[in-house]
């Protein structure tokens, strides 16, 4: 399966506009501090929201299939971007009331987020430049 996402910068400030699979669209932004406006998460925050999400709703989805009536869920990350390598705290919050059985399956289903399989799998990068030539005017035709 293959995502795609087209990002455009803003007014040519550091925001920009991200098309997610011609379905969805989402604002990033930087901090003051590096230029930007802080309207928005950075990149580097997506990445954890990203993968926050992913096992939450992994989990959710698993509990669903079997039945498991468990409320509220919710998925801390702490990604560290400057450590080398890069480090993942995921803190998974799950309500009172499920056997240790429930708990450490729920415990194995966010190891299989697809997110997280990514990271950990690694990536290889295909770059390429395109420089995109200014669109002429149409020739004035006569009526």
């Amino acid at each position: 399966m293959s995502f795609t996402a087209t990002a455009h910068s803003l007014g040519g400030t550091l925001r920009h506009e991200i098309d997610v699979n011609g379905r969805h669209t989402m604002i990033t932004d930087e901090p003051e501090t590096l230029g930007g406006a802080d309207t928005a998460p950075t990149p580097h925050e997506l990445l954890a929201a990203a993968l926050a999400s992913c096992v939450s709703t992994m989990i959710m989805l698993y509990a669903r299939r079997r039945e498991w009536d468990i409320g509220e869920v919710s998925v801390d990350v702490d990604y560290d971007s400057e450590s080398a390598p890069r480090t993942v705290e995921v803190t998974l919050h799950l309500p009172d009331g499920l056997t240790a059985d429930q708990t450490e399956r729920l415990r194995r289903v966010a190891d299989t987020c697809p997110v997280r399989r990514s990271l950990e799998a690694g990536f290889c990068f295909d770059e390429r430049i395109v420089i995109d030539a200014p669109v002429a005017p149409a020739a004035w035709q006569p009526a």
